[in-house]
């Protein structure tokens, strides 16, 4: 369980700190000591270097400037590998020195060092990280993007559904993939940990009403794009994605809260 746990705070602490593009590397070496400093007094020492490692690769696997190269096939390889750790490794009797003086409770019993840095982990993950994951998505499916249509070739009019903006664009300069989905790079994160929260307290009936909401309140735009579909594909593709991640972090707590 601790090595899903740091493994998922590794990669969503370096993805936050890469928010940051001035001078970024001071932050990679801060939260870089921060987590060997946590593994040692936990007793995870070994699983916090792996999960440095796998920070590192993650990295360069995952840019937040361009397409990734590899796809979303990192964020398929590391669930699948967080999910191995959470159901065939136990929760630890010790933490240690961190353990000794650790003591938290909630309404469904006490919470242990593991499981908390696991639930740490995970929200941080799906913060930023889950941003990556759903971007690399879209560029794998080759799905459009109402934004960056417009603002990189608002001319263009291809069977992608590009011509559904192109009447309404305005000429702009290039923009920053990092800067282009500024309302939805909040508006996902707060959805993904919503759903998180409300499938752990097993509010099913509101998880489903958020859902449905969601596409009420998108479909007057989706409904822009009902020549091609590129829309609702493109809204389809994104929220499907972000919803597995959330609901695969709620099932690692989940079962490690209960096993």
């Amino acid at each position: 369980m601790i090595l899903a746990g740091f493994l998922l705070l590794a990669v969503g602490a370096v993805d936050l700190v890469r928010q940051f593009a001035a001078r970024r590397w001071i932050g990679y070496l801060v939260v870089a000591v921060l987590l060997l400093v946590l593994g040692s007094v936990s007793d995870a020492l070994l699983a916090m270097l792996a999960a440095l490692v796998v920070g590192a690769l993650w990295v360069w696997c995952m840019p937040d400037d361009r397409p990734s190269p590899a796809g979303f096939w990192p964020a398929v390889l590391l669930g699948l590998v967080s999910a191995g750790a959470v159901v065939t490794l136990p929760e630890r009797s010790g933490a240690g020195l961190i353990g000794e003086v650790w003591h938290l409770d909630s309404p469904v019993g006490p919470i242990s060092v593991d499981l908390a840095v696991l639930v740490v982990g995970a929200a941080a993950f799906l913060l930023e990280s889950a941003n990556l994951v759903v971007r690399a998505a879209l560029d794998g499916e080759h799905t459009w993007r109402p934004v960056e249509r417009r603002e990189l070739d608002p001319t263009r009019a291809d069977a992608e559904g590009a011509d559904a903006v192109a009447s309404t664009a305005e000429p702009t300069a290039a923009v920053d993939r990092r800067t282009a989905f500024q309302g939805g790079r909040l508006i996902g994160p707060l959805e993904r940990i919503l759903v998180l929260m409300l499938t752990l307290a097993a509010a099913y009936p509101l998880l489903a009403a958020m859902l449905a909401a969601k596409g009420i309140v998108r479909f007057p735009e989706i409904s822009r794009g009902r020549e091609t579909g590129a829309r609702a594909e493109y809204f389809l593709v994104g929220s499907l994605v972000s919803w597995v991640i959330a609901l695969g972090a709620a099932f690692l707590v989940w079962w490690s809260a209960n096993s």
